[in-house]
């Protein structure tokens, strides 16, 4: 069993390294939803912050969520909880260890991209932001039904959040340049694996540029 792993840093892809999709979708900011996975301290541990991914991935996501806030695109954060009890946290004990305490040097999200009011902070339980969340709920009562989804991990949670929306029949957009993961190579088989099986990946230039 082991941790987090230490995380090398490396180039983000550009836009002509994102892959085309199979899907024909076309992100409309009347639709969409904004979704910031996991940029908790804990999970940011690991990288270099003065450099790639982890620095500009942080940068645009700030841009993505300020250009939401200003278009009335609702915000959504999922932070894990600190000090999980062992049976609520399930096989992920096995895989990751006990994970993050309670302390705001784990669980506090990274001060750059602090919620703000009005925004929607979401219990994470499992890799994808719908198990065991009201996340379907709160974006279909809001007549939400794309989901951009920015934040750490690329290849776990964010690609297993895109894939339950699918699945729901919430169109996916994956932030190729909003996204860090463990490695380039994870990071590029996350958006493959996205754009040819659940959704469309986008560059932060090309989805600010679709908002407006």
């Amino acid at each position: 069993m082991a941790g987090l792993p230490h995380i090398a840093p490396y180039a983000l892809p550009q836009a002509a390294e994102i892959p085309g999709a199979r899907g024909p979708w076309r992100l409309e900011p009347g639709r969409a939803a904004l979704l910031i996975h996991d940029m908790q301290n804990y999970f940011l541990r690991p990288y270099d912050r003065s450099a790639a991914p982890l620095a500009p991935v942080i940068r645009h996501i700030a841009a993505l969520a300020a250009s939401a806030r200003v278009r009335g695109i609702p915000v959504f954060y999922t932070a894990q909880q600190g000090n999980q009890d062992r049976r609520d946290r399930g096989l992920q004990a096995d895989l990751w260890g006990p994970g993050m305490t309670a302390d705001p040097a784990h669980q506090a999200i990274t001060a750059e991209l602090t919620p703000e009011p009005g925004d929607h902070m979401l219990v994470k339980h499992r890799y994808s932001a719908f198990q065991r969340s009201n996340l379907e709920t709160l974006m279909r009562v809001r007549g939400r039904d794309q989901l951009m989804i920015c934040g750490v991990y690329a290849h776990i949670g964010c690609l297993m959040t895109a894939a339950e929306a699918f699945q729901r029949d919430i169109e996916a957009f994956m932030i190729a340049d909003a996204l860090a993961d463990f490695s380039r190579e994870e990071h590029d088989m996350a958006l493959k694996w996205a754009a040819g099986r659940c959704g469309i990946v986008l560059g932060t230039a090309a989805a600010l540029q679709a908002l407006g």
